[in-house]
């Protein structure tokens, strides 16, 4: 997979993630697939229960289908599914 600033355009539903650092220690090392998003959580589906993660105050490890892990500042994973498409994204390189 090509790994791009535009990583956070991607459907994230249903993609393995893992919570690396949050600014709630409780959430750190939460790991599943993710089956709901809003505008500032992620559901995930951990143990067959599922547990709802802040995007803001997280940093998330992403395990996509090639098996390439890309970790996210969930801060640019903040708002609605549908409007991170319309993002612009300013390339740094």
């Amino acid at each position: 997979m090509n790994v791009t600033p535009e990583i956070i355009r991607y459907e994230f539903m249903g993609t393995d993630a893992r919570v690396a650092r949050s600014s709630h220690k409780g959430s750190v090392g939460i790991r599943g697939k993710i089956v709901g998003e809003t505008r500032n959580t992620f559901a995930i589906m951990q143990d067959d229960r599922k547990k709802t993660v802040a995007k803001g105050s997280s940093v998330f490890h992403f395990t996509f289908f090639d098996g390439t892990i890309v970790e996210v500042d969930g801060k640019l994973l903040v708002g609605r599914p549908e409007d991170r498409l319309k993002k612009t994204i300013r390339r740094l390189w």
